[in-house]
Formats: structure tokens, sequence, C-alpha cells
């Protein structure tokens, strides 16, 4: 998960604690919202997601999420991104997650999530 988070310091321009709760909340969003089976797949292809995912998850975040996209753009808002921050993270995150889990997985899970595919 270094491997990503310094990636998403270096060409987007977050510092790396900021990067780390981003991309926890990318992949909790995945996980709630994706279908189970290709979630799971992809989860388990990136060393570490799981942790980030239970960071995420503190406070309740996967039960008291706003719905949708937008719900997770406003979560990413709240961590203190903006929308060009949030749309090179996501790039980026969803690119590490080809290269760890597949890029047809990867790409299952996103095209199963409405709205999703125009931010990445």
């Amino acid at each position: 998960m270094e491997e990503l988070i310094t990636r998403i310091a270096n060409n987007v321009g977050v510092d790396s604690a900021t990067a780390e709760k981003a991309v926890g909340l990318i992949l909790a969003f995945l996980a709630k919202e994706g279908p189970q089976d290709k979630v799971g797949a992809l989860i388990a292809g990136i060393p570490g997601a799981q942790e980030l995912i239970a960071s995420a998850d503190k406070g309740g975040f996967l039960s008291n999420m706003m719905g949708g996209v937008m719900g997770l753009g406003s979560k990413l808002m709240g961590a203190g991104l903006g929308m060009g921050e949030i749309s090179g993270v996501a790039k980026e995150t969803i690119a590490f997650a080809k290269e760890k889990a597949g890029a047809q997985t990867v790409d299952d899970v996103v095209n199963s999530i409405p709205g999703l595919g125009q931010f990445i």
C-alpha cells in the first residue's frame, strides 16, 4: 500500500496521511457499493487494502455514508481534497488496483456502480 500512497503523494500533490485516508474511503466505497465477489477479488489483490477499509470505517462510514458517488465525493472533500485532487487520487487508485488485481476485475467493479465511471 505504501507504493500507492507514495505514488499519489508524488503525482497528485497531497500529503501521505491525506492520500491514505482518501484511498481508504475509496476502497470502503467500492466494498460497500460493488458486487461482493468482484470486490473481494479486488481487495485481495491489493496488499493492505483491508486495513485501510477498516480505518475508513471508524465512525460508521460504511453504514452511515450518504448514497452513491456523491456521498463518496462529500467524504473526500471532508478529508480536505479539492475536485482535481479527488479525480487524481481516484485515477491513481484505480490504475494501481488494475495493476495488482487485474483490469477486468476492477472494470467489473467500476462498471457495476452507477455514475462511477465518469469520475475515473
